[in-house]
């Protein structure tokens, strides 16, 4: 890849600085989905064209930032490590994340008709459907890494043990799971700031923090980068979610890709809710600029692949439109 100038990252156009690693990203996740890979040739005869496994492909292949894949790559970079070594579990993160947003517009939960500017997957094809590509995406996720991940210097087997109780984790009862009980929970009842923090924390904050410690331990690189990686994807992650409050309210469906309004109409529990607009946005401000700080005690240690390109992404972050 062409090695670009401070200024030139800050100029270039997301998509094209980051094209290439978004590139790998959705190759990999084209191959783990496909026909080949995914059923036995013998299935499409006996379930006819729209099978189980095209509404797996309709939620995971189509459109997606890819922001929580395309952070694990870059912090690997960022450390040195080779993006072969982490696109499975690059490509299995997105699939979490996927998972969680077909799960989330079921009408048991958040009830939403639009996803990554087309119907969800439960208007698409059915609930039940819906229901099991998630439930099947999330044991196929946990295949990848333990299959896919190879071993190879400085990655381990210890290493991928590792990698794998961590996403566990956050995609469970210390993360993803969590949040999101709390935050239906706490739909049309009195909050405050802790609950919100909390609600964030584990619901958005979990799968940054995982794709920054995934991307550094992949990568080899020594436990006190891997824990400051760690706190900068929490940080990160919550700076996000502030964000995407901020553009439920102030943004539109068409830029969006999904329902606008949605949080206020279902009396989420949200910053700009509590906080209003123009606090929110500060304290999204606020962690922004803590993870450029948390960069530079990072770049202190002399990580080989510099820490440019995770500047540009956090800029990216605090000034997008959908």
């Amino acid at each position: 890849m062409t090695s670009l100038s401070k200024s030139q990252l800050s100029t270039t156009p997301f998509e094209a600085l980051f094209q290439a690693p978004l590139d790998a990203i959705q190759a990999g996740l084209g191959h783990y989905l496909s026909n080949a890979v995914l059923h036995p040739s013998t299935i499409p005869s006996i379930l006819g064209p729209e099978t189980f496994w095209e509404a797996m492909r309709y939620s995971v292949l189509d459109s997606g930032k890819r922001i929580r894949p395309l952070l694990l790559v870059e912090v690997c970079r960022a450390c040195g490590g080779e993006e072969s070594l982490v696109l499975p579990t690059a490509c299995a993160l997105e699939m979490i994340h996927t998972q969680s947003l077909i799960h989330d517009d079921l009408p048991c939960m958040d009830n939403d008709d639009l996803r990554r500017g087309k119907p969800t997957l439960h208007k698409a094809y059915n609930e039940s459907t819906a229901v099991l590509v998630g439930d099947a995406l999330i044991a196929y996720a946990f295949g990848i890494i333990a299959r896919e991940t190879p071993v190879k210097a400085p990655v381990t087997q210890e290493i991928i043990l590792d990698v794998i109780q961590n996403f566990a984790s956050v995609s469970s009862t210390q993360g993803l799971v969590n949040g999101q009980f709390v935050d239906i929970y706490y739909e049309n009842k009195p909050f405050d700031l802790p609950v919100v923090n909390y609600i964030h924390r584990y619901k958005t904050g979990a799968l940054f923090q995982f794709a920054a410690f995934a991307g550094a331990r992949l990568a080899g690189a020594a436990p006190q980068t891997v824990e400051t990686f760690r706190t900068f994807g929490i940080d990160l992650g919550l700076a996000f979610q502030i964000v995407d409050d901020l553009l439920d309210i102030e943004s539109t469906a068409d830029t969006l890709g999904k329902t606008a309004g949605k949080d206020q109409a279902q009396n989420k529990a949200t910053y700009p809710e509590l906080l209003g607009l123009a606090a929110s946005r500060d304290q999204a401000n606020h962690l922004f600029d803590s993870c450029h700080q948390l960069l530079v005690s990072i770049h202190s240690q002399s990580l080989p692949g510099g820490v440019d390109r995770l500047e540009a992404m956090i800029e990216y972050l605090r000034t997008r439109i959908h």
